[in-house]
């Protein structure tokens, strides 16, 4: 590739950015990364109506919690900035102006309440209002309009959008790197508008020249973008800028494979679809985010990775230095990817298992109050036992509160099977083993007591089960021994003798 790549994500800040933007955010960063690019972020807010405080905030501390830190963006190496669109509000209307001049562009002057008339006068004809060529010469624009009416408008003030002058009976060839060579009709498609009454540019123009200004190579995004491509298209035509490469990603399915991911689908199945949890500035409502839910940025980025993508190979856990060295848009699939939230923690288990006892220990300790006065470094021991079967931190409690605390109940089920005729006896044998043990290491521990119930015979489950029972309350739990030795001698004891006052 011998282009300088530069792509940029531009979300829009009107609420929390959606698992499916967090996808589009990583496709961009590995391309460019892959080709020694530059990632941009560029906040694209020419919709004022429908901003929202702190959604800005929370793009960026998504990214950088996805560690996705962005090379060029608002407040961070401004080259071509502003990086906020409302910030480069007078730079849209030359440009609309321009292509009035080159003819590609006209005044329309139509009020809402004429518009709306067309609409329902299509309606009862059963046909559909489009403004186009078949119309537009009907309707109240500069192009109906003589030179003069048209100035005695702007002149008086009157509100006006300014359309692109979409061709007729033309056949656009586009080209899309996931999805080949598209063809399309001109005469089905409409005029649409590239500047608002309001002063502020539509997202089709402050799109195009924003991309150009700021040098974009490739323009990597949503399926829900391809309806805008050839429009696109046209105005880098009439602009004569050559036009960036397009690559438009698949959607992201519900969990059923129908339909695009929403976050009813996860209120609904019980899964997070926001990186971070946010609360609404204007309701107060709460949605959950894959951080706060327990899961590891390094497992949410490896499962997004995979959404539409795959290397073609067996291999699943990635880096991120590994995803960026296999990443290619050509190995991008073209149709929707089906989001499975069993999938994702199949990863978190994954990364659970490679983090560091220490850390987790203290995220751990912070989230229990029975811990507060626990050695963090006795905390990191269990933890380092137990991790391997834990999917979040939040399961960490229940897999080793007895390191922690005394059982005082037992398990029913497992009492009824661990204890029998001659458990207490046989308890009282594994006392005078601890007691009498005077190098306290789980190999001698293992080595004196698996040697005694050997050499007497005895059966393990017999000694074992109710030895599990009275340290652990229940049938579960790491290796006996490896419990035996955290707790110490006088505590496994105490627990015996517990137990055995129960028989």
């Amino acid at each position: 590739m011998t282009k300088n790549v530069r792509v940029r994500f531009a979300p829009s800040p009107t609420g929390p950015l959606h698992i499916g933007g967090v996808r589009t955010a990583l496709f961009n960063y590995l391309f460019a990364k892959k080709h020694n690019g530059t990632f941009i972020l560029r906040i694209e807010d020419t919709d004022q109506n429908r901003y929202v405080e702190g959604a800005e905030k929370y793009i960026i501390d998504a990214l950088k919690w996805c560690n996705m830190p962005f090379d060029e963006g608002p407040n961070t190496n401004e080259k071509f900035g502003p990086y906020r669109q409302s910030e480069r509000k007078p730079l849209y209307k030359a440009y609309a102006e321009e292509l009035i001049a080159s003819g590609n562009a006209y005044y329309a002057f139509d009020t809402a309440e004429e518009l709306n008339f067309q609409r329902k006068d299509h309606e009862a004809n059963k046909k559909t209002f489009i403004y186009n060529w078949h119309n537009r010469l009907k309707l109240n624009n500069s192009l109906s309009l003589s030179a003069e009416d048209t100035q005695a408008k702007l002149d008086a003030g009157d509100d006006y959008v300014i359309r692109f002058k979409s061709p007729q009976d033309e056949t656009l060839h586009l080209k899309d790197i996931i999805r080949g060579d598209i063809k399309i009709d001109t005469n089905i498609l409409d005029d649409k508008v590239l500047f608002k009454s309001d002063g502020m540019p539509t997202y089709h123009l402050a799109n195009i020249v924003d991309d150009h200004l700021m040098e974009i190579s490739h323009v990597i995004r949503g399926e829900e973008w391809l309806p805008s491509l050839a429009l696109h298209y046209q105005l880098y035509q009439a602009f004569g800028w050559d036009a960036p490469e397009f690559a438009h990603l698949p959607l992201i399915l519900k969990p059923t494979g129908k339909g695009k991911l929403s976050k009813r689908d996860g209120d609904k199945l019980g899964f997070p679809v926001f990186p971070l949890l946010w609360e609404d500035p204007k309701t107060n409502e709460i949605s959950r985010g894959y951080k706060e839910d327990g899961y590891f940025a390094d497992a949410m980025v490896n499962f997004l990775a995979f959404l539409g993508w795959n290397p073609g190979t067996e291999q699943e856990i990635f880096n991120m230095e590994e995803l960026i060295a296999a990443f290619d848009l050509k190995k991008v699939n073209k149709s929707g990817a089906r989001f499975d939230p069993d999938k994702i923690k199949w990863f978190n288990h994954h990364y659970m298992k490679e983090q560091n006892n220490d850390e987790l220990a203290d995220i751990f300790k912070n989230s229990r109050p029975e811990l507060a006065d626990i050695d963090t470094s006795y905390i990191a021991m269990t933890v380092d036992l137990i991790k391997e079967r834990a999917t979040f931190v939040s399961d960490f409690w229940d897999l080793t509160s007895f390191f922690f605390v005394t059982p005082t109940v037992y398990d029913a089920k497992a009492s009824k099977k661990a204890l029998k005729e001659g458990t207490a006896d046989l308890m009282n044998e594994v006392i005078s083993l601890l007691n009498a043990n005077t190098h306290f290491t789980v190999e001698t521990l293992q080595t004196e007591i698996k040697g005694w119930i050997t050499s007497n015979e005895i059966s393990f489950g017999k000694v074992m089960m109710p030895l599990r029972l009275a340290l652990v309350g229940a049938l579960q739990g790491p290796d006996v021994f490896d419990i035996i030795y955290m707790i110490g001698k006088n505590e496994t004891v105490k627990r015996i003798e517990n137990l055995i006052k129960t028989i």
